[in-house]
């Protein structure tokens, strides 16, 4: 499981990404960036519907695209300055990279 000062870091690096603009966020912008390779990471909300989690999951998997399920869909809006977001998506290897050295096996992560 992340702890609470992992949790912390990876939101504040969300924000960071996103003031960079190397975040993209919804469920079909982010669908479009999986099919033309845009997106390096993948967070799904993980109060997340089941047919959204379905979607995602079974695109992730199909794109070798990493996906994280964690943070509340409010916790995920309010890291990178907006409304609730069930998905969001970080486009920059970079960021990407500095986010899943935060990871710990304890979350649900499939590569």
């Amino acid at each position: 499981m992340l702890e609470a000062r992992d949790n912390e870091s990876i939101l504040q690096l969300l924000g960071l990404a996103q003031r960079a603009r190397k975040v993209i966020s919804g469920e079909t912008v982010v669908l479009s960036a999986l099919s033309s390779g845009d997106v390096q990471l993948v967070f799904l909300a993980s109060d997340a519907g089941q047919s959204t989690k379905k979607r995602m999951e079974d695109k992730t998997t199909y794109y070798q695209i990493p996906l994280l399920v964690c943070f509340h869909r409010g916790e995920l809006g309010r890291a990178i300055g907006k409304e609730e977001r069930v998905v969001v998506a970080i486009t920059d290897p970079g960021f990407a990279q500095a986010i899943r050295r935060k990871i710990h096996t304890g979350v649900s992560f499939n590569e």
